[in-house]
């Protein structure tokens, strides 16, 4: 076929982002069709931000599929822009790369920088709403899939009512029919930028409970960060947090203490937008601490014998919440997870670094008993060390001996084409063992449920059998010894059968992986195979089911004439190692999830919160969830 000028297509308008969505949101999962919203959230946050609103309401549709967001601020022009001769309403909507945020006056510092937000959503949205509310007129247009059904319309007149209010239900062309809006998930994130925007009142109504929830937290970061050492259930050190703000650009806002955690919990923002990778405002707090606290130690002259003092310890049971905001962000990619900006990290150091020191300085009693804990943290890293070196030992010889657990290792040494499937059962063991591809494949039988690592320390993580011979298996480390360059296998999947005890043994090892190997599931290492629970044999046809909706529609698809025969798997060990192979070991046909985290903040409470030592959490989540899950769903 001749390659010419004619194959080349341009794409004009919005089209690119209806072809390629997930360059604008990341995918077209749960997680992108969040991040529709947030974009709209973020618009009036930026309103707050500079000053020109102070609520925020955002209302679900009935169905959970369509929602609304109204603030109280500006509103979007509606005159006419003089060059492109459409309203500035209009061109916000379905232009990319239009906006008031690309060094005008109009906002000294903004969560957006691409001008792609709005009119991304709107490209993707099956209708959009737009009502403008200024110069005490009432504007509205309507959208389809980005593109305007009639020219920008005057309502009528309003007195005193100003703002912005978009409505907008995500395409299920683009999302499925099935995607909805998760309440949870929209209730923490608007929570948290209640915290982080002092004087702001965001309200949330949910049309499932008729109820409306009013977010208005004036302590700002100081209370944030009381919420969060209590939902982790260990004691500050100190009755006082550290606070710091600055007013010039680069903005700084910081609340920090340490608590008895086993780990540093650091949440940073850049301009109002959650930085789950972090970046050079991250990096520059953490070079902040480590050089406070040692500049403390010699003030003070603290020299621990027998032990080396390293970053990692200092950070160790940290918990911080940075915020800073800059008049021109450069964020990783349009969903803007972390944030570049080289020029940040050196103010953000210098201005924390030395307010810290003297802090510590002047509450030498809190000083002095942070670094006591950092000496702790500093011996049992050292402890775990060596407790690591005895676990692998230890692990050597049971494989000499050929115990229970034993690894049934790939021939490739290639991490890139290596997999690593963890394997509910010596049975279904047996069966994946004999149904992988041996040069590509390894696996590794697991006995019984997990040590729940919530719970746990990284001593009894390594003590405990099942855990350590997937660490020495991994072959990366853990904890402070963990280096992803020595990872042996570049996806490890999680195979258990599907079933309320396999669902249970999975959450353990995903609260393993995010607790103690936390980078692998950042770095999209770690996945959940999806085995089938039913075959379905129709004429000469087979159909695998991933579970009763599956059925469901699968049946549903077939001729009336045809009388299915449907098995039910009570386990992997149930399925031969051909069925195995086909459904779920081979790469060209079988499902799988990868494991992401969507908001750091919202996992870390999730976690916490279902496995942790605390039960009165877990009891409200079931009692606030068992409405909603039918009799017939219910294995008891």
């Amino acid at each position: 076929m001749a390659y010419t000028s004619q194959e080349i297509t341009v794409l004009e308008g919005l089209e690119p982002v209806r072809q390629r969505p997930a360059m604008y949101i990341g995918d077209t999962s749960k997680q992108g069709y969040h991040h529709l919203l947030w974009e709209i959230v973020d618009n009036s946050v930026d309103e707050a931000i500079n000053g020109h609103a102070n609520t925020i309401e955002v209302e679900l549709d009935d169905d959970l599929r369509g929602v609304r967001v109204t603030d109280n601020g500006r509103g979007i022009p509606v005159d006419k822009h003089k060059k492109h001769k459409k309203a500035a309403l209009e061109l916000i909507l379905t232009t990319l790369h239009a906006g008031g945020k690309f060094g005008h006056s109009s906002y000294e510092v903004s969560g957006g920088l691409h001008g792609v937000g709005s009119s991304v959503v709107n490209a993707l949205s099956e209708d959009m709403v737009a009502d403008v509310y200024r110069d005490n007129q009432h504007w509205q247009q309507r959208y389809r899939r980005g593109k305007p059904t009639g020219p920008i319309k005057k309502v009528g007149e309003t007195r005193g009512k100003r703002g912005t209010s978009i409505h907008f239900r995500p395409d299920p062309d683009i999302f499925g029919k099935k995607m909805t809006f998760d309440l949870q998930v929209i209730r923490r994130r608007l929570e948290a930028k209640s915290y982080l925007h002092r004087g702001l009142k965001v309200v949330l109504k949910d049309p499932t409970q008729k109820s409306r929830e009013e977010f208005h937290h004036p302590g700002g970061l100081e209370e944030y960060l009381g919420k969060l050492v209590e939902e982790r259930g260990k004691r500050a050190i100190g009755a006082e947090p550290f606070l710091f703000e600055t007013n010039e650009i680069p903005r700084i806002e910081l609340a920090l203490t340490w608590t008895e955690a086993p780990e540093e919990r650091l949440f940073t923002f850049a301009n109002g937008i959650p930085t789950g990778s972090g970046g050079t405002h991250e990096a520059g707090l953490k070079s902040a601490l480590n050089r406070a606290v040692r500049a403390f130690m010699s003030a003070k002259s603290i020299n621990p014998k027998g032990v080396t003092i390293t970053a990692d310890d200092i950070r160790e049971g940290a918990v911080a919440v940075l915020s800073v905001y800059v008049r021109d962000p450069q964020f990783q990619g349009q969903t803007k997870d972390r944030l570049n900006n080289p020029e940040i990290a050196a103010p953000v150091e210098t201005a924390i670094r030395n307010a810290l020191e003297h802090w510590l300085l002047e509450n030498s009693s809190v000083g002095e008993a942070i670094v006591a804990r950092i000496v702790v943290a500093a011996r049992a890293r050292e402890a775990s060390r060596a407790a690591s070196a005895q676990v692998k030992r230890k692990t050597a010889v049971s494989h000499r001996l050929n115990l229970p657990g034993k690894l049934s290792d790939c021939s490739s040494t290639d991490p890139a084409e290596s997999e690593l499937f963890l394997v509910e059962g010596d049975s279904a063991g047996g069966s994946a063992i004999r149904g992988r591809d041996r040069k590509t494949q390894a696996i590794l039988p697991l006995r019984g449920k997990v040590l729940n690592a919530e719970r746990a320390s990284a001593r009894q993580v390594l003590g405990n059998r099942e855990l350590s011979d997937i660490v020495n298996a991994l072959g990366c480390g853990i904890g402070k010894t963990f280096d992803i360059s020595k990872l042996r296998y570049g996806r490890v999947f999680l195979l258990m059968d599907a079933d309320s005890d396999g669902h249970h043994i999975a959450t353990l090892l995903l609260t393993f992986f995010y607790r103690m190997l936390p980078e692998l599931v950042r770095a999209g290492h770690v996945f959940l195979a999806q085995p089938p629970l039913y075959r379905i044999d129709a004429a000469k046809d087979t159909y695998w089911a991933l579970d009763d909706d599956d059925r469901d529609r699968i049946l549903a698809e077939l001729p009336g004439n045809v009388k299915p025969k449907i098995s039910r798997f009570k386990g992997l060990g149930e399925m031969n190692p051909d069925e195995l192979k086909e459904t779920t070991l081979d790469p060209k046909r079988r499902r799988a999830l990868r494991v992401t985290i969507d908001e750091e903040l919202a996992t870390d409470q999730i976690v916490n919160e279902l496995m942790g030592k605390d039960p009165a959490p877990r009891y409200e989540f079931i009692m606030e969830h068992a409405p909603r899950a039918a009799a017939d769903e219910l294995d008891v």
